[in-house]
């Protein structure tokens, strides 16, 4: 999915929508929380927005295991949740939403 602003296009890869789907459904099912879940959700695609507008608030990381996404990688945190990030140009790319726990940090 694509979402444009005045300067930055921003892109969700398959994967990230898969990330955010495997999130809410264990907050709405391990946790029987569905009106949390809703809340998540909106709050994720809140950050997203913010991203666009200002992608440069988040600094690139040299982190090992991120740098698998490109040399220019950013991370943006929701929650205990890792939004891992590149920009092209105008274009934002999400790549993953991941738990921040799964990130190694040297």
């Amino acid at each position: 999915m694509e979402w444009m602003s005045e300067h930055y296009n921003l892109t969700v890869s398959d994967d990230a929508w898969a990330d955010i789907d495997e999130y809410i459904d264990y907050i709405t099912n391990t946790y029987n929380a569905p009106l949390t879940a809703r809340r998540h959700y909106d709050g994720l695609l809140e950050l997203l927005e913010k991203i666009q507008k200002n992608p440069t608030i988040n600094v690139i990381r040299k982190t090992a295991s991120l740098l698998q996404y490109g040399y220019n990688v950013r991370r943006a945190n929701f929650k205990k949740m890792a939004i891992i990030y590149t920009i092209n140009g105008s274009t934002i790319y999400v790549h993953r939403i991941v738990a921040g726990s799964m990130i190694n940090v040297l």
